[in-house]
């Protein structure tokens, strides 16, 4: 299946994405602290320590998912509960990211994030839910799912 190596995948893709969202962040912040620049009146101080707070935090936050996509990939298992729902949110992230890169960086920073958001899809949508123990999906509710017939009830006898 493709549905580990594309966990795989996706842990890795978000880590890397992490440490360079942080470090960009990061560096914006020791720039504008060198420069002592101002925006329409902001204090540049607090300008500097927003964007590297704020880089630290959208980069733990892509970190974060990307151990969700890691412990899919290790457990070969579906994400559930906050897992899952953080999951979705990097997708919404990378699809709105997606969505303002075609205009202020260009088609290629537009296509790396619509390829990161297919990816994330790609494995919320490949884990169906079920274990690997479980049987085919055509199996009775109450038949063992190794293949062993179903039995029915005997049916009742009239006096």
């Amino acid at each position: 299946m493709v549905r580990r190596p594309v966990a795989w995948v996706v842990a890795v893709v978000l880590f890397v994405e992490a440490l360079g969202i942080g470090a960009l962040n990061w560096f914006l912040g020791i720039v504008v602290d060198r420069q002592d620049m101002s925006l329409a009146g902001l204090d540049p101080d607090v300008m500097s320590m927003s964007s590297k707070v704020g880089g630290v935090v959208f980069g733990a936050y892509f970190a974060l998912c990307g151990l969700v996509a890691l412990l899919v990939a290790l457990r070969d298992r579906a994400p559930a509960g906050l897992g899952r729902v953080l999951l979705i949110s990097a997708a919404v992230v990378h699809a709105l990211l997606g969505a303002f890169t075609w205009g202020l960086v260009g088609w290629t920073a537009f296509l790396f994030m619509v390829v990161v958001f297919a990816l994330i899809v790609l494995v919320l949508m490949t884990y169906d839910g079920r274990s690997a123990s479980e049987g085919p999906a055509d199996a009775a509710p109450g038949g063992g799912g190794d293949g062993s017939p179903v039995t029915p009830p005997p049916a009742p006898t009239t006096p």
